[in-house]
């Protein structure tokens, strides 16, 4: 399927709606070499909460998504209100025209509306560090997984909120059957 842009047609960027959880679940799924981040998706719909998901829309078709959940900080002291970036995703013909940029710029707008201290990632460490994100180990603070350390990484959204800090990231439980 093809994702060609025509002249005038712009990308949207908005909350998902209930009417696209079927297109969301397909980006994903062509997106991610297996069905996984698909299932992903749909289980911490269920049963995380907050959540943040936002779709990318060209004309009437949904050519992205990025989603945002809670994590926890364990070993911290004080209660950090902390979102983490996962999954993202953009349909293969859509890709490298920017999409992701959109869809991560409306994540980071939207938590800092919510008064949310930091979003963390485990990504790219080539991509993300261009919209502020850093090693979260320079801050002390590490994923459960064991993944490189410049591909986990946080970016603050408030002055000094991790100043002090320090723990282990805590993804939901719906990332274990990943």
């Amino acid at each position: 399927m093809s994702q060609k842009r025509s002249p005038g047609e712009e990308t949207i960027i908005r909350p998902e709606r209930i009417s696209d959880v079927d297109a969301i679940w397909s980006v994903n799924q062509q997106t991610f070499e297996t069905e996984a981040e698909a299932n992903l998706v749909n289980a911490l719909r269920k049963s995380a909460s907050p959540y943040l998901s936002f779709v990318a829309e060209r004309g009437s078709t949904v050519i992205g998504h990025l989603l945002l959940t809670p994590v926890d900080l364990v070993g911290e002291c004080s209660k950090r209100k902390l979102m983490g970036l996962a999954p993202m995703a953009v349909l293969p013909a859509a890709q490298r025209q920017g999409i992701g940029s959109q869809l991560i710029k409306a994540g980071i707008t939207a938590c800092r509306r919510l008064e949310y201290d930091a979003i963390v990632v485990l990504g790219y460490p080539s991509y993300y560090p261009r919209f502020g994100f850093v090693p979260a180990s320079l801050f002390d603070i590490h994923s459960s997984y064991e993944v490189p350390d410049d591909a986990f990484m946080i970016l603050a959204l408030s002055p000094s909120c991790l100043s002090d800090v320090h723990g282990i990231i805590q993804y939901h439980e719906a990332f274990r059957d990943l």
